[in-house]
Parts: structure tokens; C-alpha cells; sequence
């Protein structure tokens, strides 16, 4: 594991990971809680997202013009990814058509057959994913690989995500399970200080 990728794993766990009782946007309840944008929109935290995310882009031999996803989870990783990059664009995916304006579902780089990357903070169902991925079919984009910062390995997300995007492969930095082991770990390493 790369420095960077084990310091953004040290700061989910700590900022972004929580333990007790949770209802889901699911409506499933959970013993555990991801919040990603407490790491996603921390300063180093920021810089550690776009830089974790854009060695594996890189890794992958993707190429991508642009990177995207559904607001809000994905609004911090795209603007990181795009800034660390240099010459990477990002799109936003409204979850609805504005009914004002121009009316346009995808804000930014619209470039119709442009190879892009989707992305999400944390993966539960897909959902969310996926409508960015539809969204930008729609548009005429050509979706190259899929990313999400937490895959929480339940409710069949990675399926729901893998049979939208095929055949894009999807790509989680980190599972629920990863962060967890970590968060339990710097608790140990607290209470024997």
C-alpha cells in the first residue's frame, strides 16, 4: 500500500468512521456509519483523495478526459482528482434535470464522447452510482472505469454497480471492512496511551 493510500485509510478511520446505530439512505440500519466528506473536504484529506484516486486511474490505464459523479458525495473527489491531475475535467451529476436555466442534469465539462471515470464517496446499494452512470451515457460519454472511495460490501452494491457499468470495471479504494480494521486499531493504540 502506497504512503498516501495508508495515510487517507488512517484519516477515514479517524474523521469519517463511526460506531452505533444508523439508519441508511437504504432505510437499512447499520452498526457503523461512513461519512466520507468529513476526510473528502479536510485539506489534507483533499489532497490525499486526489492523489490516491488518480494512481489508480493511472494504474489502470484509463486515460480519462474527464472524471464525475452524483452530488454531493462526489463533488469533493472530483474537484480533487481534477486539481491533482492538472488536466483532468469534472462534471457533477444533478440527481434531477434543473427546471431552470439551461435544464442540464450533468454541470461542467459536457463533452459528448469524452472517456470518463465515475465516481463515489461510498458505495451501500449503487444507487447512486449508477444514475451517474446512466446520466452520462446519456450524454454520450464513454465511461472507461467506475471508482468509489468505500465500498460497504452489502446490499449488493458492487454487483448493482458492475452490471450498470459493464463492461467499465469498478474499482473500490477501500471496503468498510478496511476502514473498520483501521478505526479498531487507532482505538486500541488510544486507550493504551
Amino acid at each position: 500500500m502506497s504512503t498516501a493510500r495508508q495515510e487517507l485509510l488512517e484519516l477515514l478511520a479517524k474523521k469519517s468512521f463511526r460506531l452505533g446505530e444508523f439508519k441508511l439512505s437504504s432505510g437499512s440500519t447499520s452498526d457503523y456509519y461512513i461519512d466520507c466528506r468529513t476526510t473528502t473536504l479536510d485539506g489534507r484529506g483533499a489532497q490525499l483523495t486526489g492523489q490516491v484516486f488518480l494512481e489508480e486511474i493511472r494504474e489502470q490505464g484509463w486515460e480519462p478526459d474527464a472524471i464525475g459523479g452524483l452530488t454531493m458525495g462526489a463533488d469533493p473527489i472530483v474537484v480533487a482528482v481534477a486539481v491533482t491531475s492538472g488536466t483532468m475535467h469534472g462534471f457533477l451529476v444533478r440527481k434531477a434535470e434543473k427546471e431552470h436555466g439551461t435544464g442540464r442534469r450533468i454541470e461542467g465539462f459536457a463533452e459528448k464522447g469524452a472517456r470518463v471515470v465515475i465516481v463515489d464517496d461510498v458505495c451501500t446499494s449503487g444507487s447512486s452510482t449508477v444514475q451517474a452512470i446512466e446520466a452520462a451515457r446519456e450524454l454520450g460519454f464513454k465511461i472507461v472505469g467506475v471508482m468509489c472511495l468505500v465500498e460497504r460490501q452489502e446490499a449488493g452494491g458492487r454487483k448493482n454497480v458492475e452490471n450498470a457499468a459493464t463492461p467499465a470495471p469498478f474499482i473500490a479504494v477501500f471496503t468498510a471492512s478496511d476502514v473498520r480494521r483501521q478505526h479498531l486499531e487507532q482505538r486500541k493504540s488510544n486507550a493504551a496511551q
